[in-house]
């Protein structure tokens, strides 16, 4: 299973939000390129890259799109990408992947759309039983629902966050992952709430493709190749 750090921006710094609540904000750095790299040379071959501001008003910085791409970091971005021409220019600006939430709950054609499908996820982050968009603020639809309309888009790879596990270390939601598995056969990146090894190795466990970390490694529980070890 594959480690993938997470790099969340919001206004130029490296952060990491309890929740998804915009509120409740820890700061790590002021240099998101800096940070890729560092987790680089720690031995990730993907960083997950995500713009929060971008996620909540549709509109994507993508000066982070272009500094990630010309300092080489081999990343996926997500954020405010809603439509195929911003995944598409997202990709050209050097993503290995792009990441579409909003879309993948309301428009999932869209994903469709971008033309190369094995190079789009979608974004399945689930509050109280219901897919969410728009940085997580909206009302959402059932998780079945969303399954429906990205399987008949083509969608082959999801990212699930349990939106009440993110960022409080306390365990992944792994009956939601076991859910999502279930009704699904795309491949399966799972987030959120990873807080120790032992989480890590129960999203293995599950068959996830790959798990993205991010405040447990930013507050030291452990070291990326420590969980690169974990789950040879």
């Amino acid at each position: 299973m594959q480690i993938i750090p997470a790099v969340d921006i919001l206004e130029g710094r490296v952060v990491r939000l309890l929740h998804g609540d915009y509120r409740k904000v820890t700061r790590y750095s002021d240099s998101p390129v800096e940070v890729a790299g560092r987790w680089m040379e720690q031995g990730a071959d993907l960083v997950h890259v995500v713009d929060l501001s971008g996620a909540k008003t549709g509109d994507p910085d993508r000066r982070i799109w272009r500094g990630m791409g010309e300092a080489g970091v081999p990343f996926q971005v997500g954020g405010g990408i809603r439509t195929p021409d911003a995944a598409r220019a997202a990709l050209a600006a050097g993503a290995r992947r792009v990441v579409m939430g909003t879309a993948a709950v309301w428009n999932p054609a869209a994903l469709g759309e971008v033309g190369e499908v094995e190079r789009v996820v979608a974004a399945l982050d689930v509050r109280a039983g219901r897919a969410r968009g728009a940085g997580w603020l909206d009302e959402g639809r059932s998780v079945s629902q969303a399954l429906r309309g990205l399987r008949e888009a083509g969608v082959v790879r999801l990212l699930v966050t349990g939106i009440e596990r993110d960022g409080a270390m306390k365990g992944p939601d792994l009956d939601l992952l076991a859910q999502v598995g279930k009704l699904s056969d795309m491949a399966v990146i799972a987030s959120g709430g990873v807080g120790d090894l032992s989480d890590l190795k129960a999203v293995a466990a599950l068959g996830c493709e790959a798990v993205i970390v991010g405040r447990a490694l930013y507050e030291g529980r452990f070291t990326l190749s420590e969980a690169i070890s974990a789950v040879a």
